[in-house]
């Protein structure tokens, strides 16, 4: 596996972003660029197993909460590959991989910044899908509704 970063500057507070990340209706938007139809399973909280699964193909991977500060910092470990929606084991391609996000606000602006673990024959595909998956973010931080969420 090789690790990836990737970082974009949102104008909006570090916890509209989050939300946008982490609240099923967005999250389902932003994570479709890279797996179509990518919804989770389970509460992101420290301790937990969480999954990620693809509808379209039924693929996902358990990853446990390895440490969580809410609208700052999200580490996931991943400890299992899965098919038919999370009921069974596959190939260990993501096993053992991290997935960190680390907000950063200044000024009303957040930084956003992800690095995750992938396997060497998917680099050039999240060279690709990622930054679009996070301008997506940034697009629906953006929205004004977002901001009333938090009023």
């Amino acid at each position: 596996m090789k690790e990836m970063k990737f970082s974009i500057e949102i104008p909006a507070v570090k916890e509209i972003v989050w939300d946008v990340l982490w609240r099923d209706e967005t999250f389902r938007e932003w994570a479709s660029i890279i797996d179509p139809e990518t919804y989770m399973v389970g509460e992101l909280k420290q301790g937990n197993e969480v999954q990620f699964i693809s509808a379209h193909g039924g693929y996902g991977v358990t990853s446990l909460v390895e440490e969580i500060i809410p609208n700052e910092f999200l580490l996931l470990r991943h400890s299992a590959d899965t098919q038919d929606e999370g009921a069974r084991s596959r190939e260990n391609e993501w096993t053992g991989g991290a997935e960190r996000y680390s907000l950063v606000e200044h000024e009303g602006v957040t930084t956003l910044t992800t690095s995750f673990d992938v396997p060497t024959e998917m680099l050039e595909y999240f060279e690709e899908a990622y930054p679009r998956a996070l301008g997506r973010v940034k697009e629906l931080a953006e929205k004004p509704n977002n901001t009333r969420r938090l009023l």
